[in-house]
């Protein structure tokens, strides 16, 4: 038995009953058992190794492996409880597998906390109206961009303004007086 077959034996009730997108082509899978970095850095821009993470003693994620290419969009769709949630959180650094690896750009970004993740990058933006209620909205939107240089995110602010109109109205607007659809934007 070749080692794809090998692979492919033990992940195959995984990929038909996860909600999670996999993608386990038999070059992919020689990619991940010997593990190039330089060639993971060209082609992926992020893999999930065999990923095992745990809530306490809850084994929540259970040998996850996924490859996104650069580029990509990947849509994580299913259940309640199904991993999802743990999966974004694992790869945001909010949660650490603690078997297996997050590999982003060709770098093992395991064990890397969250907040050192947000410089290259990755970040978790949970659903729901989480924001700072005494701050106005472009203090708001500021706060999104706390890593990077004030003077380069002019013309994002701009585009999200574009993007939601109601935003740029209400600019200078405390975040807790809006509306809950408009804290959402």
């Amino acid at each position: 038995m070749t080692a794809w077959q090998r692979l492919h034996a033990a992940t195959s009730e995984l990929v038909t009953s996860a909600p999670i997108k996999y993608r386990l082509t038999e070059a992919f899978c020689r990619h991940l058992m010997h593990v190039d970095p330089a060639e993971l850095r060209r082609r992926f821009g992020l893999v999930l190794q065999d990923v095992h993470t745990y809530y306490g003693h809850i084994h929540a994620l259970q040998g996850v492996t996924i490859e996104v290419d650069k580029g990509e969009i990947v849509t994580l769709i299913g259940a309640n409880g199904a991993g999802k949630t743990t999966t974004l959180k694992t790869i945001s650094g909010l949660l650490h597998p603690r078997q297996g690896k997050v590999i982003f750009e060709g770098d093992d970004i395991s064990a890397v906390p969250a907040h050192k993740l947000v410089r290259s990058g990755i970040g978790h933006a949970p659903e729901g109206r989480r924001i700072f209620s005494r701050l106005t909205v472009l203090e708001n939107l500021q706060m999104g961009a706390f890593t990077r240089n004030q003077k380069e995110i002019g013309p994002d602010i701009e585009r999200v303004m574009d993007l939601f109109p109601r935003l740029r109205e209400r600019t200078n607007q405390q975040g807790g007086t809006l509306s809950g659809g408009e804290q959402q934007m």
